[in-house]
Order: structure tokens, then sequence, then C-alpha cells
């Protein structure tokens, strides 16, 4: 039989566990009949609603936290785009037939995301393990020995809820920490006013961690040029923010004395070689001679630059595109490339969050950059920038942090 012939359909409905579809929204998509068998519920009860209408928390009991602690795993899964499994949970469940009689029920959920062709979250698999009836005979057998454990179990289970909501509490304050360090280490607005340049940060959504993108933007010592950079530290939180701050501190200052953008990312994969956490960092610097209207570029393992030009053109700089910048034990010679503009052309640089997703190849996402680039090719930096971020970033924000440098030529 091929996979054409096969009636999913059919197959999901006669699952033999409890699984059930969920919108990102929270509302039944549908729901499998042994989830309809276990949970006493018709179909029409359940497709169409809101979960926790469809199962709240017993309102007469305030020790009932298992819906609760269902919603947190599934904005968890929507934010992260990966699965989560819940440790066992007590559920109070409203008996369909007797109003406001509630029936206490342990569950052991599993909630995973179902992607769309474009990384977002379109579904949610939520399946559920009954085990009410094995935590009922448990309980009627024995010297109460059976009770004592379960007991000690959810009090440990209970801990262990308080212990994680106490390291993700820390987690957020690091994230804060990051943030406002990386912030600090990128330049200040006021260097980028008479450059025509708009810059964008966007931090990742639903992490509780920053990563290491930079962007600079200086001027170069001779002639009418400016140095336009931006790069990618791998890893997390604090000590990625650290190593982003010397490596942009570091590509600043050889920036304005280099002879070309190759020198520049060459001395700093040398430098980046002595720092702990500057492994696999990417980079990617452009030197902009306005009396020759040319663009000098080169990139250390980054997406490449687009050049906007003024009819609509949009040239990505991808000719000179070498390793990262601690690839090599002993580096060489990084190449360059040369390309020319004209007044009005748009230089765009940027970070990996703008443009990949999951499942999906990097070449979609540089087409999606083009079509936005092109089709808001009128709007002035600070504009163009927004509308990039609102065209190319999901709605419920990207889950890798974005850099997005936009400078009027």
């Amino acid at each position: 039989m091929s996979e054409a012939e096969i009636d999913y359909a059919a197959v999901f409905q006669t699952l033999p566990g409890m699984v059930a579809l969920l919108t990102p929204e929270l509302v039944y998509a549908d729901a499998n009949e042994e989830f309809l068998r276990m949970a006493g519920r018709k179909r029409e009860d359940m497709i169409g609603r809101y979960l926790f209408d469809v199962f709240p928390d017993n309102p007469n009991d305030s020790t009932a936290t298992g819906m609760r602690n269902l919603e947190t795993s599934l904005l968890r899964v929507l934010a992260t785009g990966e699965r989560d499994t819940m440790a066992l949970q007590r559920y109070d469940v409203e008996l369909p037939d007797r109003p406001g009689h509630w029936e206490q029920r342990y569950w052991s959920p599993v909630n995973v995301p179902v992607l769309g062709p474009d990384g977002k979250v379109v579904l949610l698999v939520h399946r559920v393990e009954e085990v009410t009836e094995l935590i009922r005979a448990r309980r009627t057998v024995g010297d109460g020995r059976t009770q004592v454990l379960e007991a000690e179990l959810y009090r440990r289970a209970g801990e262990l809820q308080e212990i994680n909501e106490r390291l993700r509490q820390a987690h957020a304050r690091e994230r804060e920490v990051a943030v406002a360090l990386q912030e600090a280490m990128l330049p200040a607005p006021r260097q980028l006013e008479h450059h025509r340049a708009a810059v964008r940060y966007r931090p990742a959504t639903g992490s509780l961690h920053v990563c290491g993108d930079w962007y600079d933007l200086v001027d170069l010592v001779s002639g009418d040029r400016i140095g336009v950079s931006v790069g990618d530290v791998v890893g997390h939180g604090l000590e990625a923010a650290c190593v982003m701050g010397q490596l942009r501190s570091a590509l600043s200052a050889v920036s304005r004395v280099a002879e070309g953008p190759a020198q520049a990312l060459g001395v700093l994969g040398r430098y980046a070689h002595v720092i702990d956490g500057a492994e696999s960092a990417t980079a990617v610097t452009a030197f902009v001679d306005f009396a020759r209207h040319t663009v000098t570029y080169s990139s250390a393992g980054h997406p490449p630059p687009a050049l906007l030009h003024p009819g609509g053109r949009v040239e990505l700089l991808d000719r000179a595109t070498d390793p990262p910048l601690d690839a090599r034990p002993d580096p060489l010679p990084r190449p360059q490339a040369v390309t020319a503009f004209e007044d009005g052309a748009t230089l765009v640089l940027y970070t990996d969050g703008l443009i990949e997703r999951r499942r999906e190849d990097i070449d979609t996402g540089l087409a999606r950059l083009t079509r936005s680039l092109a089709a808001h090719r009128e709007l002035d930096p600070e504009d163009l920038a927004d509308a990039v971020l609102r065209e190319l970033l999901p709605p419920e924000g990207a889950t890798d942090d974005t850099a997005l440098v936009v400078v009027r030529l």
C-alpha cells in the first residue's frame, strides 16, 4: 500500500491511546475515539471549543493545578517549537452529566508541535496516557505503604515543579542582564544618524537566554568610507554576550586600520582563536566607499549581505564567503569581493534569525528577503527595516535572535 492510499484520518481515530489536536489558540481541532471515550465527552462538546473551557481547573479546590500546568506546557511548545513531556498530573474533571461534580483523574501528557512549511507551529498533538485506574488499584492494596509512597511521590513532584519554576525565573533574570549587557556593547543610535542607517535587534521569543548577535557601523580612517558589520556567536546568555562584546570591539578597532574587510576578518579570526566561546562564530563586514561607489566585502561563514539597487534588483553579496572565524587552526588569507552601486542603493546586513527556519532550506529564506526588499525599495531605511522584520519574522516571534542593519548609499 502506498502512502497516498493510507487513510490517516481513520488511523488517527483508531489510535489506541488518547490523542487530540489543538490549534495554536488551544482550540480543539480533533480528538480520536479513545480520547472522547476516556474523557467522557461527545465530539460536539469539544471540537471548536477552547481547551480550558472544556476542562477547567476545579474552582472548589485551590490545590488543583493540573490545567494550569498543562497550559504552561502547551505555551512552551508553541514558543519553542519543541515537544514537552509532562510529569504525572492530577486533574479534576467535571462530570458531563453531573454539573458541579468533579472526579479525580491521573493523566501523563506529551505535547508535540506540528510545524508548517515556514517552520511555524500549525497544530499541537496532545497525547495523554490515562493511569487513573492504576493509581486507584494501588491505593486499595497493601498495608498503607502504597499510600505513603504515593504521597511522597507527589510531594517530590511538587518540589520539582517549584525548583523548575525557580530555575525559569533565574534564567529570565539572566536573560534580562544579558540583553542589557548586549545593548550596552552595541553602538549608540547617535553614531548612526549621519549615515542614513537604521538598525534593529530583536531577541528571540520563548527563550530564557539571548544569543550573541551583534552589529557595528564605523567611520573608516581614510576617504569617505564606512565599515558595516554583523556577527553571531554560538551559545546563550551572559557568556555569549561577553564573547560578542569582545569580537565586536576587536573588529571595530581593526576595521579602522585594515586595508580591506578580508584583512579585518583575518585579524579577527586570529583573535577569536584565543577567546573561549568564540568557536564557530560568524561575521560579515563591508567597506563602503562613497567616492568610488563601491562595496568591498568579506564573509566568515555568515549569510550574504543584500544590495538593493534603485531599480529594485537585489544582489546577494556571496562571492567572498569563507569558513567561520575560528574554523582553521592556522588562519589563511580570507577572500574579498567588490561590487558597484548607484546613488540611492541600499545595503542590508543581518543575522540568520531573519531568514532561517526549521526544516526549511536557507534559499527559501533568502528568496523571502529579496522579495521583501524589492517590494519596499521606495521606503527610507527606518521604514524599510520595520517592513522587513514585519514580513520575515513569525508573528509570535522568532526562535533565534535577529540583528538587522539597513544603510542607504
